[in-house]
């Protein structure tokens, strides 16, 4: 248990910025699966403007070291690679 201020005022930060990762990457997650999504059901378009809204997602949850950089390199590249087909 955290005894000085300071470290009582660190545990509490750690817990909001835990909530907060949680939460956009559960926002990113249900993006790429809307992509998946609308190109299983054939809307090509519409899977192509949610790809774009998903590249942006994961580049910005790797700025904020939400996700690894390799990790969402390999996820945008099977997206695309699926939206090709």
């Amino acid at each position: 248990m955290a005894n000085t201020p300071s470290a009582k005022k660190r545990v509490r930060q750690a817990i909001t910025a835990a909530e907060r990762n949680a939460s956009q990457k559960s926002r990113v997650r249900t993006l790429v699966k809307k992509v998946l999504k609308l190109n299983e059901e054939g809307k090509k378009d519409e899977a192509k403007s949610a790809f774009q809204e998903a590249q942006s997602l994961l580049d910005r949850a790797v700025n904020r070291n939400l996700f690894h950089k390799n990790n969402v390199a390999r996820v945008k590249k099977r997206l695309n690679n699926r939206l090709s087909k």
